[in-house]
């Protein structure tokens, strides 16, 4: 099925556009809190730029719509089980979400619930005993721990962390799931760098199966790594596009990932994102040309309309909140009136939102 979206061509907004210029209305129950299984039957929205048309059909599609010579570009960041839930001496609930390493081996930059109460010194035991963590300090908004256990605490966390999920995911539960349940289902099938506080949602669609059948189609597939930080579950706090400063991610282009863009783009093929954050590395990584640089590094661009985009041909991405900056970044790659204009129509045809929700392939 297709349709024809007639909101307008790309728009190259000036400076001082706003976020709410970004917004678009969904019912909650379209929210989705569980993902859909086989992961490649979920729904795909395909936005044709120049024709300006979107079509409806399922992830499972998508050797249709890639040709021989294409490349996708997927980030193989690992998510950390970096959710830990526990108690203090006093008998109070405690929950740790682990922001990133700190100064010693042993100390990290945790999120902490509640900061306020939390003392130095205090000693908190941590997934029933499997960890504990003793509270060293406080930085802004995050609490300095040093974290021991039994054994490697790399393996520990392993086993024994939960996965951070988005917390509207988690308050819609209500029970707790299975936190083994929760590793599986929040990890794309590229993850192997660990270090991410988030998964990059585009690839949770992706089965063996699907890869199988593009790579028989011809489309060639090369990976990087940004690891997803604690800023993907900040919210935006101003107004202005111009007064939001994206918080730093890093991440490793490999000289063959590079090498692999210079096949496609020779052969005439497309470079094709898979999702928002392999774009941002592309992206931040290319000269004028097109041509990029390998190299690894911290990342804090932000792509919104007036951006130039010199090195992805297309984009696989998922629905995104409405005023967020990965709305902002989609929109700046087709086009502000023609995404909230699929958006509208998606929402209308029932599709399943944010992170365990549906797909949009831009071409």
């Amino acid at each position: 099925m297709g349709a024809a979206l007639d909101r307008g061509a790309p728009d190259a907004h000036p400076l001082g556009v706003r976020f709410a210029d970004f917004d678009y209305h969904l019912p909650e129950e379209q929210i989705a809190r569980q993902p859909v299984e086989p992961r490649d039957s979920a729904r795909l929205c395909v936005l044709d730029r120049s024709a300006s048309t979107l079509v409806h059909a399922s992830v499972r599609d998508l050797p249709r719509f890639l040709v021989a010579g294409d490349l996708l570009v997927a980030n193989d960041t690992r998510v950390r089980p970096a959710r830990l839930v526990g108690q203090r001496a006093s008998g109070g609930k405690v929950e740790l979400l682990l922001v990133d390493k700190g100064p010693t081996p042993a100390a990290w930059r945790a999120l902490a619930k509640p900061a306020a109460k939390l003392h130095q010194g205090e000693v908190l035991e941590l997934e029933g005993g499997a960890l504990r963590a003793k509270v060293l300090g406080r930085l802004g908004r995050e609490t300095l721990v040093e974290l021991a256990c039994d054994g490697d605490l790399e393996q520990s966390l392993e086993r024994h962390g939960r996965m951070p999920l988005p917390p509207y995911i988690l308050k819609s539960r209500g029970a707790e799931r299975d936190p083994a349940a929760d590793r599986a289902s929040y990890q794309t099938i590229f993850a192997k760098e660990r270090g991410a506080i988030a998964a990059p949602t585009a690839g949770l669609h992706f089965t063996p199966r699907l890869l199988e059948e593009l790579s028989a189609a011809g489309v060639e597939r090369a990976s990087l790594t940004l690891h997803v930080g604690i800023g993907t579950f900040a919210p935006v706090e101003c107004e202005r596009l111009d007064d939001h400063r994206m918080h730093a991610e890093d991440y490793v282009l490999g000289e063959d990932c590079v090498a692999a863009m210079g096949r496609a783009k020779s052969r005439g093929g497309r470079v094709v994102a898979l999702g928002t954050t392999s774009a941002r590395v592309l992206e931040s990584c290319a000269r004028p040309d097109g041509t990029l640089a390998a190299g690894a590094g911290a990342t804090s661009i932000f792509l919104r309309p007036g951006s130039r985009f010199a090195a992805c041909d297309a984009l696989f991405t998922n629905f995104h909140l409405p005023r967020s900056t990965l709305l902002v970044l989609v929109a700046a790659f087709a086009g502000r009136e023609r995404v909230l204009a699929a958006y509208e129509e998606c929402a209308r045809a029932g599709y399943r939102f944010y992170s365990y929700g549906d797909a949009m392939l831009v071409l």
